[in-house]
């Protein structure tokens, strides 16, 4: 009897975790990111940037994304077979650069951008993702590269 119920919750997650529509693909700027996007209810998203940036580090960046914050949306005022959304969200970054010195950071994320969603299964998307934290390397600083290197990227993913 326990083990039927552990299937049947397990199955009832699975279901739900695939009903959500995700997003694949990558960020380009001045710095190259893997990028995963995944929607929670219908009005969030949870985004997850992974790459090169700068081209002068690596870092990892998950944010919390509200889609049309506020109930506002460009629907009304373009109309196509596709959706624009705009977003905003915040959440926290982690990595390394190597372009005075070796070190690491560990920070803030935000992230403000608009997107474009295609009646076929792509995504095309232009925002701005800064990051400011704390820098670790042979003494402790304040990590600001990330406001302006890799924050700027233009987006494109799969929808599935």
């Amino acid at each position: 009897m326990k083990r039927l119920f552990v299937f049947f919750v397990l199955l009832a997650s699975m279901t739900a975790l695939y009903a959500q529509p995700r997003a694949i693909g990558g960020r380009l700027g001045y710095g190259l990111e893997f990028s995963y996007e995944h929607t929670l209810h219908d009005a969030n998203m949870l985004s997850i940037d992974a790459g090169l940036c700068g081209f002068h580090g690596a870092e990892v960046a998950i944010t919390y994304d509200w889609i049309n914050p506020g109930g506002h949306s460009f629907a009304s005022v373009w109309s196509g077979r596709g959706e624009w959304n705009w977003y905003a969200g915040v959440g926290g970054a982690a990595g390394g650069h190597w372009k005075h010195s070796t070190g690491a950071f560990v920070g803030v994320a935000g992230r403000l951008g608009v997107e474009y969603n295609f009646w076929f299964p792509l995504q095309l998307s232009f925002d701005y993702r800064p990051v400011l934290g704390l820098g670790i390397s042979d003494d402790a600083f304040f990590y600001r590269d990330g406001f302006f290197s890799g924050a700027i990227a233009f987006g494109v993913r799969y929808r599935f």
